[in-house]
């Protein structure tokens, strides 16, 4: 049975940060920080788009889509994660859910596009590509990917929002 996704509400809150700790805790990639970006971008009212995925009731996954800054000023753009799923509902699909919905989401509002910082066989499939036009400094430039979604492309630097520096 597929997860059903919606909107947080406030009582999510703190089951989001526990789904997000455990989803990192033996990431190798990870800064063990995921929770306190997702609750710093809350915080300052930054989490354009946060989604949970629920199976039987229970959440399993979240994914979190915040405001980007490129240097060219294009305007729209956003920074997709940290996206959550518990280890026991990994590679069930939770993931993929999460996805589709925070790109429907995106699209809803007219976002030029969307950024994101990860594994390139993973975001591949839903259509991020790494492209020399957008870049994050100090990161190798396969695992920072782009989506556009509309004919103009940005270029520049991409700048995430502050609440990505949190580390409480």
């Amino acid at each position: 049975m597929p997860p059903i996704v919606r909107e947080e509400v406030p009582v999510d809150a703190a089951i989001i940060e526990a789904v997000t700790v455990a989803a990192f805790l033996d990431a190798p990639h990870a800064s063990h920080t995921e929770q306190h970006i997702v609750n710093a971008l809350r915080r300052a009212g930054a989490l354009t788009v946060s989604l949970v995925a629920e199976l039987d009731g229970v959440l399993v996954g979240h994914v979190a889509l915040s405001p980007v800054s490129i240097s060219d000023g294009s305007p729209h753009w956003f920074g997709l994660g940290p996206i959550s799923v518990l280890p026991a509902h990994q590679r069930h699909g939770v993931g993929c859910a999460l996805m589709a919905a925070a790109l429907a989401a995106l699209r809803q509002r007219a976002a030029q596009g969307c950024v994101v910082l990860g594994d390139p066989g993973y975001y591949g499939r839903f259509g991020f590509r790494a492209t020399p036009d957008l870049v994050l400094p100090g990161v190798p430039p396969e695992y920072f990917q782009a989506l556009p979604l509309v004919s103009a492309t940005a270029r520049g630097s991409v700048t995430y929002h502050p609440a990505f520096e949190a580390t409480s």
